[in-house]
């Protein structure tokens, strides 16, 4: 992207200075798969001093300005000394080196005379630029397809994008363009990922935060892109409530929840600037964990994930845990959250015992689940560099600190970990001055959001437990296709989804946030929760009766009535 109005004032013949030149724009637009020049004549002035302090030139596709708040001289810029500029959406910052160095080149060799005839002073330097201008869209076409041939990036260029931008320019991986053999056509899933990355890129690289700065105001969503706007950005205006719907955001946001939501929540809660984080390392590696979880399945899926992330934020905006939460306590709460189950398989731990799965020996029949989801997470961290520029021992400690989290979902460990906490309660010794209490709070914090949707409102909870039913169905299914024992609540001929509920809000649920309650003292939110489990508890006991058998029917009322509404376990 290259335009020959940038020509800076010092090159030009006195004589020119005050005169007005048509010059020659060649411009690039962003499109797909890869950009086409066009070339537009623009008349404008020539003027002295025309970089002054406070100029801007700005049309329907040009925009120079300086920022006030960033000299020439920042970091931001680097050696540059010329102000950013911005085509279309996309820098022209890296070209204007090679552009002045072309046209003072060109014009030294005019004026000795190597270029042909002597020509007058003013059409020498028009037809210079013209010329130029030609020249230079011609090397960047047949830089595009070398590019494109080669699907990687000049090892010169890149060193200098590194240099100018400290990593954090949004590269395209070309590698994502798969060709045929034939046609060359790109393969329908990889284009939507390439389109997807550049959109990114056309939006995100002007945005503070890919400068390492916090945006001014408070919320802002510098982060999401036009796909991503209108009622998507109402939604998550409201992400810290209890009633924010999941499914619908998803829908929104064409299947990208995840991604959406937790770059929202870092750019809120300030963990970006904080970790000085690459924008386009972060994008890379909650595109890799939301690319993971498995969309075949109907509970464990991304949509789960970004459902228990929105749920673990809300748990540390508790005002009894929000005061004490450090920057790192909220970093690892939410990558926890997003990557808690990450490339689930569909099945429980018992069955990848039995059938003695890859993933049950490497674990030696402990955590295989969440010790796998761990060590992806820990995985798609490296291969995206998202943490490489932190020292090793820290990254490394956020690793650990990860695993750990990641492991307190096991519902194995659920009572070694609800004795605890009840046994801290009973105590009063929680100290969440302390790192390790603040911890302990974490892994509670997110078993919670794993299993809060029987205390989401009931259209919400009814959704989740259809499709959690349905992955115990069908992993009941292929046992039985397998001519193995089916597992405890994964027989769809004998277990009604109001019966597998009402056991697991009993036996699973309830003893848990009745002691988180209890921690947050209790809270508006806790009310809230607590207050639709015991609506929702009643409703599929009522739900329970209508599915029993006959002969059952005529007990069920009869306990109910007895137990209060609904408390009666499978």
């Amino acid at each position: 992207m290259v335009s020959s109005s940038l020509l800076p004032v010092f090159l030009l013949p006195p004589s020119l200075r005050s005169q007005p030149l048509t010059l020659t724009l060649v411009h690039f637009q962003s499109s797909f798969p890869s950009p086409r020049p066009f070339v537009r004549n623009v008349a404008m002035p020539v003027l002295d001093r025309l970089w002054g302090p406070d100029f801007r030139i700005r049309d329907s596709s040009l925009t120079v300005g300086v920022y006030p708040d960033e000299p020439p001289g920042s970091r931001v810029w680097g050696p540059l000394r010329t102000p950013p500029v911005t085509c279309g959406g996309l820098p022209l910052t890296l070209e204007l080196p090679a552009l002045i160095r072309q046209l003072r080149a060109a014009w030294t060799a005019r004026r000795r005379g190597t270029r042909g005839p002597e020509r007058s002073e003013g059409s020498t330097w028009t037809e210079a630029v013209q010329d130029e201008a030609k020249e230079v869209k011609q090397d960047l076409e047949n830089s595009i397809a070398h590019l494109e041939a080669d699907g990687r990036l000049n090892a010169g260029h890149a060193g200098v994008l590194l240099a100018e931008r400290r990593g954090s320019y949004p590269l395209i991986d070309l590698q994502l363009l798969k060709p045929s053999a034939q046609q060359g056509q790109v393969e329908s899933g990889t284009r939507r990922k390439l389109k997807r990355l550049l959109s990114f890129q056309r939006y995100f690289h002007a945005s503070r935060l890919l400068r390492g700065l916090v945006s001014h105001t408070p919320g802002s969503l510098h982060l999401l892109d036009d796909d991503y706007l209108g009622q998507a950005a109402h939604m998550l205006s409201k992400v810290d409530s209890w009633s924010f719907d999941i499914f619908l955001f998803d829908r929104l946001t064409n299947g990208n929840s995840l991604v959406t939501l937790m770059c929202h929540l870092f750019n809120v809660c300030g963990l970006i600037h904080h970790f000085q984080l690459d924008m386009v390392k972060l994008h890379r590696f909650l595109g890799l964990v939301q690319d993971d979880y498995h969309s075949h399945n109907p509970y464990h899926n991304a949509v789960h994930a970004a459902d228990v992330t929105q749920a673990m934020y809300c748990y540390m905006k508790e005002p009894k845990l929000a005061e004490h939460l450090t920057p790192l306590d909220v970093f690892l709460g939410l990558m926890a959250a997003a990557a808690h189950d990450v490339d689930h398989p569909g099945v429980n731990q018992p069955f990848l015992i039995k059938t003695r799965h890859h993933l049950a020996s490497l674990y030696q029949n402990t955590s295989v689940l969440e010790s796998h989801h761990w060590r992806s997470t820990v995985g798609m961290l490296r291969e995206s560099g998202l943490l490489s520029h932190l020292p090793a021992d820290m990254s490394q400690d956020i690793e650990q600190q990860l695993g750990s989290i990641i492991l307190a979902t096991d519902i194995s460990r659920q009572n070694e970990f609800l004795l605890l906490f009840r046994e801290h309660l009973d105590n009063q010794d929680l100290d969440l001055q302390l790192a390790s209490h603040r911890h302990f709070i974490l892994q509670i914090a997110l078993k919670c959001a794993d299993v809060c949707n029987p205390c989401r409102d009931w259209e919400l909870g009814r959704q989740w437990s259809e499709r959690v039913c349905e992955e115990f169905y069908r992993q009941g299914d292929l046992e039985r296709k397998l001519n193995l024992e089916i597992s405890p609540l994964c027989d769809r001929q004998t277990d009604s989804v109001p019966a597998v509920q009402i056991g697991f809000i009993s036996y699973i649920v309830e003893p848990l946030f009745d002691e988180w309650q209890r921690f947050t003292e209790p809270s508006l939110l806790s009310q809230l929760m607590m207050s639709n489990l015991h609506k929702n508890k009643a409703r599929w006991g009522r739900l329970r009766c209508v599915h029993a058998p006959a002969e059952t029917q005529a007990e069920e009322p009869e306990a109910e009535e007895r137990d209060g509404g609904g408390e009666d376990i499978p």
